[in-house]
């Protein structure tokens, strides 16, 4: 595979590294019981399709790239650069 990175141009996957999917969390509070912890860290939509994801390129110029991939064929759509992330 094979992502097109705003600064450097398209590059082998292999220079890049997943950081997850592009999507905030609503973290629990610290007194949130067992469940509620369980399904913060272990549940997450799995969407067949077009998917957000957010890259960074570790390898190259170390931008932050939010890349919309079909989660399906693996077809990457386009990827621009993450310019704010907010956790």
């Amino acid at each position: 595979m094979r992502l097109p990175c705003p600064i450097c141009g398209v590059r082998d996957v292999r220079e890049f590294y997943y950081q997850g999917a592009a999507v905030m969390l609503n973290r629990p509070s610290a007194d949130a019981g067992e469940a509620a912890w369980d399904e913060y860290l272990h549940l997450r939509e799995n969407p067949a399709g077009d998917l957000e994801e957010l890259w960074s390129h570790d390898a190259g110029c170390g931008a932050w790239l939010k890349v919309v991939r079909d989660t399906v064929t693996h077809e990457v759509k386009g990827a621009e650069l993450a310019l704010e992330v907010t956790r």
